[in-house]
């Protein structure tokens, strides 16, 4: 008999008691890099690619504190990924406990009750504020690299006091952000890599074959699928450091907001993401990026988010490419609202050159990230005028609306790339 048939007759064998208990024994199941390190350690950096399984190391970890710590929190990206991917996903809390450990889940009081009288708060990076003054013995925090308000971190680690070993187990695919860095930088910091290969054997053929081919070898595969912390690309347009020097907690008050759309023309998980960007000027003549609504949806859903944006900000104007969608866009927007104030603009010219305008202004520290984007900055810092791996949804969706706030027609010559220098009738306003 092989190993493979012995192992299943063994379990075969087994009570349904005795069956469950193998089941939820995390122990029996993880792999060397799924098991905490050893030490007195204040932070476990997990850098990992999608699909690695690092929501089930965070939630079981957050199991196996709670047994002894009555003060484990959570701290996800937003309010949606604390909810559908730390608590009730597939990986998630809910789903790795057995009935007689499993908490009750209170969403209205943000908050988690275990059998044994422990809790766990549950918080989100995009309320900073929150934290404040908040304890805890034990963190899980999710996604530190697409966490909008760094300041969230630092308030969790400021709270992070109780009991004689304050830890935090952090889960995070890398994106090159200064936070993150930081951490890494962290002497108290150990630090698991993994890739989204070490657990193929648990993960859908369909997602290899599917995922894998689209991005395997690229840039963005290298970071999502191999977990590398990359640099900036040589000749791209936007550099990290270059958004980062620019970047503010809060924006003064808008004189003029906008939302940009780079519409997909499919829709499904193989598609073309919709780009979204909310940018505003400010009443200093200075454009900030307020919100990156970027989603791989179908058009009614991403035209539904466009329009509550665009109500809730009281934004000024809908923009949107329509070499693609012709007046699919605004279509949709005028089913759903049709007061709404919409522009369509239409390339005429390639991305390079209407891009380059807009590293200008941050070049010139006139264009202001309002917490991180950073599935869009990771775009941005890889735009370069002879190539780019994938669409760039989102650096489009930014470039409309940035055009739209802080530029007019009147010729330019390009400086930084002079080889593409011809007819071109874009510059930045004087009118700062």
């Amino acid at each position: 008999m092989d190993s493979a048939a012995a192992i299943r007759a063994a379990i075969e064998r087994l009570s349904s008691s005795e069956a469950e208990a193998l089941l939820y024994d995390w122990n029996e199941w993880a792999r060397d890099n799924q098991r905490p390190p050893e030490g007195e350690w204040a932070n476990w950096l997990i850098l990992a690619g999608r699909g690695f399984g690092k929501t089930r190391v965070g939630a079981e970890m957050v199991r196996s504190w709670v047994k002894d710590f009555p003060f484990v929190n959570l701290i996800g990206a937003t309010a949606d990924d604390a909810r559908d991917i730390m608590i009730e996903g597939e990986s998630g809390i809910l789903a790795i406990c057995p009935a007689q450990e499993r908490p009750r889940y209170l969403p209205s009081k943000r908050r988690l009750e275990w059998p044994n009288g422990a809790r766990s708060l549950i918080f989100t990076a995009d309320e900073p504020e929150r934290l404040r003054g908040k304890q805890h013995m034990k963190l899980w925090c999710d996604e530190l690299g697409s966490w909008r308000h760094p300041e969230a971190f630092e308030q969790a680690m400021l709270g992070l006091r109780l009991g004689a070993l304050p830890q935090a187990v952090v889960t995070t695919t890398p994106k090159p952000i200064r936070l993150l860095k930081e951490l890494i930088a962290d002497t108290g910091t150990v630090i698991t890599r993994g890739s989204t290969y070490d657990n193929r054997a648990h993960l859908a053929s369909g997602f290899f074959t599917r995922i894998i081919k689209r991005y395997e070898g690229t840039r963005l595969g290298r970071q999502e699928l191999n977990a590398e912390l990359l640099e900036d690309v040589e000749g791209a347009l936007w550099s990290n450091a270059m958004i980062e020097a620019s970047r503010v907690s809060k924006a003064p008050e808008m004189s003029r907001i906008v939302v940009a759309i780079d519409p997909a023309t499919t829709s499904g998980e193989d598609a073309d993401e919709t780009g979204m960007v909310v940018a505003g000027r400010g009443v200093d003549g200075h454009a900030y990026v307020l919100h990156d609504l970027s989603c791989r949806l179908p058009a009614n859903d991403w035209g539904n988010r466009a329009v509550r944006a665009y109500r809730e900000l009281h934004a000024d104007r809908i923009i949107a490419e329509t070499n693609n969608g012709g007046d699919l866009v605004e279509d949709v927007i005028r089913v759903i609202d049709r007061d709404v104030s919409y522009r369509a603009v239409h390339a005429s010219r390639g991305k390079v050159v209407r891009a380059e305008p807009i590293s200008a202004l941050y070049e010139q520290k006139r264009v202001h990230h309002v917490g991180v984007f950073a599935e869009l900055e990771t775009q941005m810092c890889s735009f370069t005028p002879d190539k780019f791996d994938g669409s760039p949804d989102r650096v489009d969706a930014l470039v409309w609306a940035l055009t739209d706030l802080m530029v007019e027609r009147e010729p330019i010559p390009n400086i930084r790339f002079p080889e593409l220098n011809r007819e071109r009738n874009w510059r930045p306003t004087s009118a700062y």
